[in-house]
Formats: structure tokens, C-alpha cells, sequence
């Protein structure tokens, strides 16, 4: 099954969510396919390779999201020419993004809504109060929250997640304040975006199941 393919089959589920493709294993030419099919949200991981393939892309209609863990030292690299950021978990890098950006960043406050070590991101009881203390950065604008789920086969844990991210994002959406307009939900992957589209996601994050060799 080609990527085309891929695309048409998939959209069906959305939801009405936007795709935003997870290119991390794949090169310019193949997120030069999915451009070709209506894909214009394009998610990278690395700051590296943000860069290089930005510049093979250069010419394309493209909507640029920074889907990964950024790094404070690495947001230079990054922020002052991207549409999203889905990541922001932090005061430091935030005060980055404000030297570095001349126009506010779209970005999504990432929560560790799953509450596993591993993951990053702003504890659920903390996200409220990290949220107002953004308001200082005028070159921030906090269009939504990002989250994963636990890696588990429990459909019940994972919407458990993802509805608690839903409230939390209600929650602060509520606040009615200025600098965060908190319409949007970035979760789900290609394991469990449908069950992320049933919880109310705006914007789902698909990788392998764009690009894994299937029949």
C-alpha cells in the first residue's frame, strides 16, 4: 500500500482532527509524497533534522511542527521560523523562545497527563499556574495541550488519559486568558489515535502507521 493510500484510508478516522505527519524515519522525499496528498502539517523530533529537511523543503506548502522533547540549548535551532511548538514543558525554554521569536509561537503545553517518569512534561496539578506564569512572554501563544498515553493494550488507561487531558485543557480554556486560548488537544499516535479522536483530539501525531509496509 503506498503512502496515497495510506492518507485516504486514514483521514475516514480523523474525526476532523489534523494529521500531523511524525516524520522522524523518513527523508525530504517521501514527506514530499504525503505534501503531495494534502498533507501539509509536517511534525520532526530533532532539532537536526528539522533544519535539513526545512531546507530541502523550502519550496513547499508546509506547516512546520516541532513534535519532540526540545531542548533549551537546542530552541535556537529551532523556534524562530516554526508554526507549532507541541512540546512546551518549561519557564527556561520558554524564555528562549521569547529572545528568539519576533511574532508569538503557536505552541501546545505538554502534560504528563500518563504520570510515567519516562515521559516529559508539566505535572496535570501544576499546568493551570505554569499557564499563567506564560503570560510575561509576549511571543508565546498557548493554542492547546499535548499528551501521551501509557504504552498499554488497556483502551480504559489510555482514555483515561486522554479525557483528563481533555478537562485539563477545558479547564484552562475557562480562564478566558489573553495569551492562552487553549482550543486544541495534540494526542494520540498511530496506536491509539482513535481512541485519542473519541476523546475530543484536534490534532493527532501519526507515524509508522503512514509508513510501515502494509498490504
Amino acid at each position: 500500500m503506498d503512502i496515497a493510500k495510506r492518507v485516504a484510508s486514514i483521514r475516514p478516522r480523523l474525526g476532523g482532527a489534523c494529521l500531523v505527519a511524525a516524520t522522524k524515519y523518513v527523508g525530504p522525499e517521501t514527506i514530499a509524497e504525503l505534501v503531495a496528498c494534502g498533507v501539509a502539517d509536517i511534525g520532526e523530533n530533532r532539532a537536526d533534522a528539522y533544519r535539513a529537511k526545512r531546507a530541502a523543503l523550502g519550496d513547499r506548502p508546509i506547516r512546520w511542527h516541532f513534535i519532540g522533547h526540545l531542548q533549551t540549548n537546542k530552541a535556537k535551532d529551532v523556534v524562530g521560523d516554526l508554526d507549532f511548538l507541541h512540546s512546551l514543558d518549561g519557564l527556561k525554554l520558554a524564555a528562549e523562545i521569547q529572545k528568539r521569536r519576533t511574532t508569538p509561537l503557536s505552541c501546545f503545553v505538554e502534560v504528563n497527563v500518563s504520570g510515567e517518569p519516562s515521559k516529559n512534561g508539566v505535572a496535570p496539578d501544576a499546568v493551570a499556574d505554569f499557564v499563567c506564569d506564560l503570560a510575561k512572554y509576549d511571543k508565546i501563544r498557548v493554542v492547546g495541550l499535548m499528551g501521551m498515553a501509557a504504552e498499554t493494550p488497556d483502551v480504559a488507561r489510555i482514555e483515561t488519559s486522554f479525557r483528563r487531558l481533555a478537562a485539563l485543557r477545558d479547564d484552562i480554556r475557562e480562564l478566558h486568558l489573553p495569551h492562552a486560548p487553549c482550543a486544541y488537544l495534540s494526542m494520540g499516535m498511530s496506536g491509539d489515535f482513535d481512541i485519542a479522536v473519541r476523546c475530543g483530539a484536534t490534532h493527532v501525531r501519526l507515524g509508522s502507521i503512514l509508513f510501515r509496509n502494509e498490504e
